[in-house]
């Protein structure tokens, strides 16, 4: 059934009522968006906005480089949602720069691929992203690549390591989703993969992993032996 209000839909199904009942860590990232948001708009419930939002913007990689003013470009969000929002990301923010050691830790591909499977096993896009890590293998942060089918044109070296670079990391991990949901690399996924791992060598950054996201599946070709 498409429930076009939020209040037709079962109470255990409300965000709001899950963050009560089971904690913000079991919310999804278009749960915790929509409290955010409050209120849909015609046509959409807060649930449906929200999961627009993030679709079109990558994710909330893509959102938290947005500024307010690109927010307020976004159907469906005005000055003061878009404001909210922005507030919202910018308090997370600074919660993890105050505490660094607060931030995930990669041990594993499992690891990578709890943070972003929510979000990143719906897209209907391919997304390419990279996370920077520390010497520690803290994450510094996830920053979006490209959007679109995977080829080496769209993703250059100076991309995926420009915000490295800027966060002073230690390593990367590459990221990308399969919409198919089914993670099996492709030959174009296994070349980038090495192309970019000998860039990482020149700059003295290492490409630690490249972890494909399908539906609920991932794989690491790490663990393939491409790297």
């Amino acid at each position: 059934m498409d429930y076009q209000r939020l209040k037709d839909l079962p109470e255990d199904l409300l965000p709001r009522e899950r963050l009560y009942q089971l904690g913000p860590e079991a919310l999804s990232n278009r749960e915790i968006l929509a409290i955010l948001l409050r209120t849909g708009i015609k046509g959409e419930n807060v649930l449906t906005l929200a999961e627009r939002i993030l679709v079109s913007v990558g994710g909330l990689a893509g959102l938290e480089k947005l500024t307010v003013h690109e927010l307020t470009q976004i159907h469906g969000l005005g000055k003061a949602k878009s404001a909210e929002v922005k507030a919202a990301l910018e308090l997370g923010r600074r919660s993890v720069s105050a505490d660094p050691m607060s931030r995930p830790v990669i041990n594993s591909p499992q690891d990578v691929a709890h943070i972003v499977m929510e979000e990143m096993r719906f897209l209907d896009r391919e997304h390419f992203r990279v996370v920077s890590l520390s010497t520690k293998n803290h994450v510094l942060g996830i920053s979006p690549v490209s959007i679109g089918s995977l080829n080496s044109s769209m993703v250059h070296p100076r991309e995926c390591f420009k915000e490295a670079i800027r966060r002073n990391s230690n390593a990367i991990i590459l990221l990308h989703n399969h919409p198919s949901g089914d993670p099996t690399p492709s030959q174009e996924d296994i070349e980038v993969t090495r192309r970019l791992a000998d860039g990482g060598k020149i700059l003295g950054i290492e490409v630690l992993d490249h972890v494909i996201i399908g539906d609920n599946r991932f794989i690491s070709l790490k663990e393939r032996g491409v790297l």
